[in-house]
């Protein structure tokens, strides 16, 4: 199966950033892409209450014209849907990808993704989702539930599309970190793109020792690259290298697995989320 770009779209706010972003992508890894667009069945039904002095045939004849409205409202977020992947497929060719393709399917947004992620390189979201409360501060759950479950390369869109000319790496020595260094190394989308690796730690030999392997490794592939060690609060740390060094996408890796792992990097991962105003390739 061909690994593609996969856009996830929902109608949310970052539909249209997310569809620029997927198109960039898609022309620049030379990889298909695909718009994707889930109608989750799964929600909540309103709460109905039935009781009350009603008669049983009323209270069949009421049943049934519930059912009816869920059958519409079922057809109507159907074509609400083909719409949305016809826009956005049109949208990706004025953006000069040719013959993009899209998806509909029922269910939940999670569960689809898993099951297609043999199929993905790269799957681009929009921070929030259009359900999601629109509070800048706010995380989409369908995004955090996605980054903890998918086992591959998330692109999370912050706003407006626009080309990265410097890019940052979150470096940690992880096994993820590390395979994000070879993996910045050798991909097309960072090609003639400067890249900052920053360790946010205590200067010493080790730290000193890692940052010059991933600088190696970056320059031995023709990059450009630079790095930096810096002490503070991860989160906060970061944000100010990003500000002052003029940033405009964040590679990091995302959640760890063991529980101690989760803990301790996990909430910082979802601090990151929450409050960047540039988008985020996440590693796992």
């Amino acid at each position: 199966m061909t690994e593609q770009v996969m856009a996830a779209i929902d109608g949310s706010q970052f539909s249209e950033e997310v569809c620029d972003y997927a198109a960039w992508a898609s022309l620049v890894l030379q990889a298909p892409l695909t718009f994707l667009h889930v109608n989750d069945n799964h929600l909540p039904p309103q709460e109905r209450n039935l009781s009350g002095n009603i008669g049983l045939g009323s209270r069949e004849q009421l049943l049934a014209e519930l059912a009816s409205l869920d059958e519409q409202r079922a057809k109507v977020a159907q074509e609400q849907g083909r719409l949305m992947l016809k826009e956005a497929k049109e949208r990706a060719i004025e953006n000069s990808v040719s013959d993009p393709a899209s998806r509909q399917r029922n269910g939940t947004l999670v569960e689809t993704l898993e099951e297609l992620q043999g199929e993905i390189r790269l799957l681009v979201m929009g921070k929030r989702g259009e359900t999601a409360h629109q509070d800048s501060g706010h995380l989409g759950s369908n995004l955090e539930r996605t980054i903890r479950t998918l086992h591959r390369p998330i692109l999370m869109v912050t706003g407006a599309f626009k080309r990265p000319e410097k890019v940052m790496l979150a470096f940690d020595n992880s096994k993820t970190t590390r395979k994000g260094v070879e993996m910045l190394a050798r991909s097309p989308l960072f090609d003639g793109i400067p890249v900052h690796v920053v360790i946010v730690g205590a200067e010493t030999g080790e730290h000193r020792s890692q940052l010059d392997w991933a600088l190696k490794t970056l320059h031995e592939a023709g990059h450009e690259a630079e790095g930096a060690i810096r002490a503070g609060e991860v989160e906060a740390t970061l944000r100010a290298y990003q500000e002052e060094q003029d940033i405009d996408l964040l590679v990091m890796g995302a959640y760890g697995h063991s529980r101690i792992r989760h803990l301790l990097v996990g909430s910082t991962t979802t601090e990151m989320l929450r409050k960047t105003t540039i988008p985020v390739l996440l590693l796992r």
